[in-house]
């Protein structure tokens, strides 16, 4: 798995929009989506504010362990 499979399987299970996630981020919805399909990184911003938001460790986040 990769983290853009992650970032999108967090989201859904929160119930949440890519547009949520973009508010969150205090970005556009079109940005996010490029995060979900690999056409943009994700910044060390971004991944510190959803690690946070959604309370797992980056490394989570990132796939480099399976265990939130």
């Amino acid at each position: 798995m990769n983290y853009t499979k992650r970032l999108r399987d967090l989201r859904i299970d929160s119930d949440l929009t890519q547009e949520d996630i973009a508010h969150i981020l205090n970005t556009t919805k079109q940005n996010y989506g490029m995060y979900e399909n690999g056409k943009r990184r994700l910044s060390i911003d971004d991944l510190i504010t959803l690690s946070k938001f959604y309370k797992v460790s980056t490394d989570y986040i990132l796939c480099l362990k399976d265990e939130p």
